[in-house]
C-alpha cells in the first residue's frame, strides 16, 4: 500500500449520525459546541446535570461519563456500590437497566441536545451494548488511546476489542458517532505530531470497521501557536486520509494536565482553549472547571464553565481567509507517522500493533509494556513541546535552540506544573 493510497473499507460506512449532524449544523451557524465531563451515579443528580447542561447559555451536548468500575469491566463491584449506596465517580450504565437509562434521558435528549457516553475502557463491549439499548448513538475511545495510558491490557487485545466494538456499534445503532481519544493521550508531555497521527489513525480504524461519523481529538497543550498548528494539521490529514463521504469534525479538550488551582487561573485557561478552538476550526470543546484540581465538579460549576467557554468563543476572532497557517513541521511529522503505519499493510489493526512493536510509534513517558519507551520530549523556554529522542520513529529529533538530551526529574515536574503555574501566577 503506498502512502497516498486510499484505505480500503472493511464495512460500508453509515449515514451521518444525529450527533455529527448537530455539530455540523452548529458550526454552519457559527456556534462552537461545548460539552462537560459529567457523570453521576445518583439518578436525580445525573438528570439535573443533563437538564442544566441543555438549558445553559451555550450550544451544548450532554455527557454520561462512566464510573471506574464499569470502565474496568468490574460490573459486580459497580452493582454492589449501587446497592450499598457507596460513592461512584460516574454513571454505571451497565449496572442500570436499559429502561432506567432511557427514563433518565426521556424528555431531555432530543435533536437539539445529543448525548454522548464517555468511558475509558479497552474492553467496551458491555458499555456499547448498554448505550445502544438505551438509544444513545455517540461514544468515544480507541484501540490505542484507551489502552496505553490506562492499564496493562495488551495492545493486540485492545485492537481486537475495538474492532469488535466498532462493528457492534455499527450493527446496533442506526447511525453512530465515535470519537477518537488519541489526541489527548498523555498530551501534556507528548509532542503534538504524534497525538495528531494517533487520533487520525484511530479515526481511519473506525471507518474501516463500519463507522461513518467520527471525530478526532486534540488536547490543548502549553503553547497556543503550536496547538493551533496541530489542529490545522489534523484537519489537513483528515481531509486526505479519511474515506470520501465520512462525516467528521475536530474536538478540542481544555488542557488535560495539572490544572490551575485558582478560579482566575482556571478561567483564563478555559477561555484560551475556547479561543483556540475557534481560531483552529475545531467544532466542539470539552471543558474543565477550577474544581477539578481538587474534586469532582458540581453541576453548577460545570454549567459556569460551559457558559464561560461559550462567551469566550463568541468573542474570538476567526483568522481571515487566506491567512498563512503556522508551520513548524507538525503536519510533516504527523504525516510521516501515518504513512509509516499505513504502509505496514492493509489490516490497520495489525499495522498499529506492529508499529508499536517496531517503535515506529512510541509515546514518551508511557509505561505500558507494548510501548517501546525510547522516545523522549521536553518543554522549551517558550512552552513548545519538542522531541529530544525519537528512538525508531520515522522522524528526526529537534536540533533547535534549547534542545537537550533528556529532562531531569526536577525539569519533568516543572514541565508538568508549568501551565498551572503560568495561569495561576501571571
Amino acid at each position: 500500500m503506498t502512502a497516498a493510497a486510499a484505505p480500503t473499507a472493511v464495512r460500508a460506512p453509515v449515514l451521518r449520525s444525529p450527533f455529527g449532524r448537530f455539530v455540523a449544523e452548529s458550526a454552519a451557524a457559527g456556534r462552537l459546541v461545548v460539552q462537560p465531563r459529567m457523570g453521576f451515579a445518583d439518578l436525580p443528580r445525573m438528570r439535573l446535570g443533563l437538564e442544566r447542561t441543555k438549558s445553559a447559555a451555550a450550544t451544548t451536548v450532554g455527557t454520561l461519563t462512566i464510573d471506574s468500575y464499569t470502565r474496568l469491566g468490574d460490573h459486580a463491584a459497580a452493582r454492589r456500590a449501587l446497592d450499598e449506596g457507596a460513592g461512584l465517580n460516574g454513571y454505571p450504565i451497565v449496572s442500570h437497566s436499559r429502561a432506567t437509562t432511557r427514563a433518565l434521558l426521556d424528555g431531555v435528549r432530543d435533536a437539539s441536545f445529543p448525548v454522548q457516553v464517555r468511558h475509558g475502557s479497552s474492553r467496551p463491549h458491555h458499555i456499547i451494548r448498554a448505550l445502544a439499548g438505551a438509544g444513545i448513538d455517540a461514544t468515544e475511545g480507541g484501540p490505542v488511546s484507551y489502552c496505553l495510558p490506562y492499564g496493562r491490557t495488551p495492545l493486540r487485545d485492545s485492537v481486537r476489542n475495538w474492532a469488535r466494538a466498532c462493528e457492534l456499534l455499527a450493527d446496533t445503532v442506526p447511525a453512530p458517532h465515535l470519537e477518537s481519544f488519541g489526541g489527548c493521550m498523555l498530551g501534556q508531555l507528548c509532542p503534538p505530531s504524534l497525538l495528531v497521527a494517533i487520533s487520525l489513525l484511530e479515526a481511519v480504524f473506525f471507518t474501516r470497521h463500519g463507522i461513518g461519523s467520527v471525530s478526532m481529538s486534540y488536547a490543548q497543550q502549553a503553547h497556543p501557536a503550536q496547538d493551533e498548528e496541530a489542529v490545522l494539521a489534523l484537519r489537513r490529514l483528515a481531509a486526505e486520509f479519511l474515506p470520501a463521504g465520512t462525516d467528521w469534525h475536530i474536538v478540542l479538550y481544555t488542557y488535560m494536565g495539572v490544572f490551575p488551582v485558582t478560579e482566575h487561573g482556571a478561567g483564563r485557561l478555559l477561555e484560551e482553549s475556547a479561543r483556540l478552538a475557534v481560531r483552529s476550526g475545531a467544532r466542539r470543546l470539552i471543558v474543565k472547571t477550577a474544581a477539578e484540581a481538587h474534586r469532582i465538579p458540581t453541576v453548577e460549576e460545570n454549567v459556569r464553565s460551559l457558559e464561560a467557554a461559550a462567551l469566550a468563543a463568541a468573542g474570538a476572532t476567526v483568522p481571515p481567509a487566506g491567512t498563512p497557517a503556522p508551520e513548524s513541521g507538525i503536519h510533516a511529522e504527523a504525516r510521516a507517522f501515518v504513512t509509516a503505519v499505513l504502509d505496514l499493510g492493509d489490516d490497520l489493526g495489525r499495522s498499529l500493533t506492529a508499529a508499536f512493536e517496531r517503535g515506529h510509534l512510541d509515546v514518551p513517558f508511557c509505561l505500558h509494556p507494548d510501548n517501546a519507551g525510547r522516545s523522549r520530549s521536553f518543554v522549551d523556554a517558550e512552552g513548545l513541546l519538542r522531541w529530544s529522542s525519537v528512538g525508531s520513529m520515522p522522524i528526526r529529533p529537534d536540533p533547535g535552540p534549547g534542545a537537550r538530551a533528556a529532562m531531569t526529574s526536577d525539569q519533568l515536574m516543572s514541565a508538568l506544573h508549568g501551565v498551572a503555574r503560568r495561569f495561576d501566577h501571571p
